[in-house]
């Protein structure tokens, strides 16, 4: 078993050693390139439009780089294990750095900081990524492979505190891939919180997300947490496969209670921080959702360099070769 401490701050891949052994020996791309481009356009081009309507938002253009000492880039994990990504910044006008992601927030009222708000804007945008799916299936056929079951038309919406009593023994990471296995599609509720085992399920920023405030389970049992994650079961990669994390985002009393708790109340002194705890920055819900793997997931392709540019090393590119995937360059 995994040391559940170690696997707290879900440390990637680390080795060229260990990607070796988990890229498929199977794999067959059901797209050509050409045929990728296009229907990533169309991907994006779907889920960026019917997001905006189904969670009520609009396109915005917004710094992709902030500064540091204005507290907005969150440290992730909170131990400092996943520090913010920093740049240095030359001064070329035609150079900028780029985020693979959709960000969105959307203000809410008091009234809707609950678990079954929640759920539903849960539920929209899964919808989104199905129909980017069926959109997909539709005009490439050819993404319909026995070897891999159809997407889940629905989540199975679950309680970190859930999983760890059906596996109280197993790290996150492992307790995630056992339950993908039964539930191929699923919304992790209350990640951040401490669980009966004295972790939590995943370590998450204490000034975003609210991972602390109390709620009541379907069935009547009391939990944690107003955030979350979806994680579906990949079957090509045959891993887990985490697509975006989100939540209603803290009060400034739950601000303040989480700070506590990770020992992070200097965090309180900057302008960020402060806006919340002046009622400057109105009640939200929020995330990221990963652009790449989305498109990894919902076009079978087993590395994310089929699907996204950027620098590969030659290592890489050889190993993968030899599988039959190729990286975009």
């Amino acid at each position: 078993m995994s040391d559940k401490t170690a696997d707290l701050a879900g440390p990637g891949i680390g080795t060229y050693e260990e990607v070796e052994n988990i890229l498929p020996t199977d794999y067959r791309r059901l797209l050509a390139p050409r045929e990728t481009m296009a229907a990533l356009f169309a991907a994006k081009q779907y889920i960026e439009d019917n997001l905006s309507k189904e969670l009520n938002l609009m396109m915005v253009q917004v710094p992709l780089i902030v500064d540091v000492q204005s507290g907005v880039n969150d440290m992730l994990d909170r131990d400092g294990s996943r520090t913010p990504v920093q740049f240095h910044i030359s001064n070329d006008h035609d150079h900028s750095a780029y985020v693979d992601q959709w960000d969105w927030e959307r203000v809410i009222t008091a009234g809707q900081r609950n678990l079954a708000f929640l759920t539903d804007v849960v539920k929209r945008i899964w919808s989104v990524l199905v129909g980017a799916n069926d959109l997909l299936l539709e005009q490439w056929p050819q993404l319909r492979d026995d070897r891999y079951p159809p997407m889940p038309r629905e989540l199975t919406f679950l309680h970190a505190e859930d999983i760890l009593d059906r596996y109280p023994e197993l790290p996150r990471k492992q307790r995630e891939t056992a339950i993908l296995q039964e539930y191929p599609a699923i919304f992790i509720y209350g990640i951040g919180w401490t669980l009966a085992d004295g972790y939590p399920h995943e370590m998450r920023a204490a000034d975003y997300d609210d991972w602390i405030t109390p709620t009541v389970s379907a069935d009547g049992r009391p939990m944690h947490g107003l955030n979350g994650d979806i994680l579906v079961w990949n079957p090509v990669t045959r891993r887990r496969h985490e697509l975006t994390s989100m939540g209603i985002r803290v009060t400034k009393e739950t601000l303040v209670q989480q700070l506590e708790m990770t020992g992070q109340m200097d965090f309180l002194e900057l302008p960020y921080h402060k806006a919340i705890l002046n009622d400057e920055i109105p009640l939200s819900i929020g995330g990221g959702i990963g652009q790449s793997r989305t498109y990894m997931y919902l076009l079978r392709k087993a590395h994310l360099g089929e699907v996204s540019v950027t620098v590969w090393p030659q290592i890489l590119k050889d190993m993968c070769a030899k599988r039959g995937i190729f990286v975009l360059e």
